[in-house]
């Protein structure tokens, strides 16, 4: 998504809020004990507080985990610049990306190994779908393979790993999509944050 086109962001941001309201439509059903089987996936609550609050802290703890990394291998500085509209948009794309890979692209009823696979392929593709190790760039595809590039994905992968983690662990019995969108919206919410005290923010749009 290239943050030099604002009103695409705008229309993405319309588009993401209609699903989330028809989600959260869906999650209001469930808790008011009118599930809907039909209804998007996870839209069903968690049950256990204490499943989100571990989510999101596994997520902060991967996010000072990666900027620790980033400082340690000297390649803090090859920050992206982000305007604040596209870290809106991140907090929004917290929840799309959690009911497309976390909600629909899983391996359910076939076996603990074909979830688990399914799992960590699902995580690659999540992984590389991130323009780290790529660009779309003066109408052409460019490639990256610097030590910020793997790095930055490899984080991407890990963090998969552990939203999937969290939609499948013995804490989270409903299979709510719950714990993963907020540990997603946290982690999001805290790069933005850390670009910001870092100067990587530029503008509002």
């Amino acid at each position: 998504m290239g943050q030099d086109q604002p009103l695409l962001l705008i229309v993405m941001l319309a588009a993401v809020g209609y699903f989330g309201k028809l989600w959260l439509d869906d999650y209001r059903a469930a808790r008011a004990g009118r599930a809907d089987p039909r209804a998007f996936p996870g839209a069903v609550p968690s049950l256990r507080p204490i499943a989100t609050i571990v989510a999101v802290l596994g997520a902060l703890a991967l996010l000072a985990a990666e900027t620790a990394g980033e400082y340690a291998l000297g390649i803090s500085g090859e920050q992206s610049s982000i305007t604040a509209l596209f870290g809106l948009y991140t907090l929004a794309a917290a929840f799309a990306e959690e009911l497309i890979f976390r909600g629909y692209i899983v391996i359910e009823q076939r076996g603990r190994a074909a979830l688990i696979g399914g799992i960590v392929g699902a995580s690659v593709v999540f992984a590389l779908l991130h323009p780290f190790l790529w660009e779309w760039q003066d109408g052409a595809l460019q490639f990256d393979f610097g030590p910020k590039a793997w790095f930055s994905t490899a984080v991407v992968f890990a963090s998969s790993l552990w939203f999937y983690t969290v939609r499948f662990w013995s804490w989270n019995p409903t299979r709510s999509l719950v714990p993963c969108i907020a540990a997603h919206a946290a982690k999001n919410l805290g790069v933005f944050a850390i670009k910001y005290a870092q100067g990587f923010v530029a503008g509002w749009w």
